[in-house]
């Protein structure tokens, strides 16, 4: 199989397998959800190799010319690779632990439609290099995870769904009147022209801010934050997904995309992005701290961190932009690790409200120390993976000058302390309130050991990881920014 074929079996496989599901369900619902993790599985050995050749920095295309500029490009570069292993593994970990969390749920097969689809139209996202194709993706997945929040049909949780989709909708149609301004400047959708065509000539500022409203709108950026904490109506699993491996993760990529790869983002934003961020973190990172609500309190973190990435890929130099990456990974598997632990307890004490909990480190022992473990990770505590992400940020914006910033995420950084012992607190010690209650299924339990593993590995280890990133960055910053 040639190189070209992976990239294409990586995105399609996924994507057009995902319709097979309800078919396969026909001969038993053992063989869909078998089937649903090969085809994740196929976007992770497909990456995987993809992945030497990406870093050495030969980039596998394929491409086919399209009238009106719509043309069929992907390109599998390093940033592309990277982002699409962090996906698709932390996916096919979220698929497994299904087996368990959606088994007596009904509507399983169009969930399994729709959690595939949604990792192929990340794929395909992550691997465009013309930007129709890549806001068609966008849109799948905007779609994709419009059924999933609203998953269980209650009155409630379709308004949830529908407010989802309406911001993100909102944000998406902003970003493709930037990407019409690109092409009135540049006579082409192509990122590979885009990039030739603003080398010297700085894209403006209104074009700038109508794709930053897209790209904020998707990772739940501070005004348009409130729509992932009401998300958390959906299933376990779906948050995972939604706030470890794709749906806010899509707007990072796309910001690194576009102005950390091939458009110069102006000093002025260098600046205000920070800013809002900042104040994004802060902001969410407050609400985590009073909502009694688990999986709130989760989401609101992920808005919190989020602003790290941010901050890292905005500041925009060498250490900055890899602790914004490395941001990505660790991020991704902490915080997958913590909506699949809170799934085990939801599902166990039937509630979500802290408050009601209470010494269930003594009936669900290894969830307990899985969930420690990742919000060791979040909260930067070394030697876990995120202390060294977090750093990077914090020391790459400090070398960038900008003390005032960093102090503002420092301050973040300790409200993560705060928030999630304050969490683990009342749910893990204490006197038992729930009696009872235990394990979550042995798939599901080993899910959440394997990403509180890999949250500790990861920082042990964290030479491998850093050199991965280095060697994206590495033709990056050799390009004029």
């Amino acid at each position: 199989m040639s190189n070209q074929q992976i990239l294409l079996s990586v995105i399609f496989v996924p994507t057009l397998g995902a319709f097979l599901l309800p078919i396969l369900e026909r001969v038993s619902a053992g063989l869909r959800n078998w089937s649903a993790l090969v085809f994740v599985l196929v976007s992770v050995a497909g990456s995987s190799l993809l992945a030497p050749l990406a870093l050495k920095g030969q980039a596998v295309s394929v491409s086919h010319a399209l009238p009106l500029g719509f043309n069929f490009v992907f390109t599998a570069d390093g940033l592309a690779v990277f982002m699409a292993l962090v996906s698709s593994f932390i996916s096919a970990v979220i698929v497994l632990y299904s087996f368990g969390y959606i088994s007596h749920y009904e509507n399983q097969n169009e969930y399994y439609l729709m959690v595939v689809l949604f990792l192929g139209s990340m794929m395909g996202l992550v691997f465009s290099g013309n930007l129709i194709f890549l806001y068609l993706f966008w849109e799948i997945t905007a779609i994709t995870s419009w059924r999933l929040i609203g998953f269980f049909r209650e009155k409630n949780d379709v308004f949830r769904a529908d407010k989802s989709f309406l911001v993100t909708a909102f944000g998406a149609l902003s970003m493709l009147l930037g990407f019409l301004m690109i092409y009135q400047q540049s006579g082409s959708f192509d990122l590979s022209v885009i990039k030739e065509t603003f080398r010297f000539n700085p894209l403006s500022n209104t074009a700038i801010f109508l794709i930053l409203i897209g790209i904020f709108s998707k990772s739940a950026t501070l005004p348009f934050h409130t729509w992932l904490p009401d998300a958390g109506v959906a299933p376990s699993p779906v948050t995972a997904l939604l706030h470890a491996a794709v749906l806010v993760k899509i707007g990072v990529y796309v910001f690194a995309r576009l102005f950390v790869v091939n458009l110069s983002l102006g000093e002025f934003w260098h600046v205000a992005v920070p800013v809002i961020a900042g104040a994004s973190a802060l902001v969410s990172a407050g609400a985590a701290l009073i909502d009694t609500n688990l999986k709130r309190i989760i989401a609101y973190s992920t808005i919190s961190q989020i602003g790290f990435i941010f901050l890292g890929l905005a500041i925009g130099n060498e250490m900055a932009v890899a602790g914004g990456l490395l941001y990505i990974l660790m991020h991704g598997l902490a915080k997958g690790g913590l909506f699949l632990c809170a799934g085990i307890i939801e599902q166990n004490t039937k509630t979500k409200d802290i408050t009601k909990m209470g010494g269930l480190i003594a009936t669900m022992p290894v969830t307990a120390i899985a969930f420690l473990f990742c919000a060791f990770s979040v909260m930067g505590i070394p030697p876990f993976g995120g202390f060294f992400s977090k750093f990077m940020v914090i020391v790459g914006t400090l070398q960038a000058g900008h003390v005032w910033i960093a102090l503002i995420f420092i301050l973040g950084a300790f409200l993560t302390i705060l928030y999630l012992f304050r969490a683990f607190n009342m749910i893990f010690l204490g006197e038992l309130k729930t009696p009872g209650v235990r394990e979550g299924s042995a798939v599901m339990v080993f899910s959440v050991a394997l990403l509180a593993f890999l949250s500790l590995a990861g920082g042990i280890f964290i030479r491998y990881p850093n050199e991965f990133v280095g060697l994206v960055l590495q033709p990056i910053f050799g390009m004029v920014r």
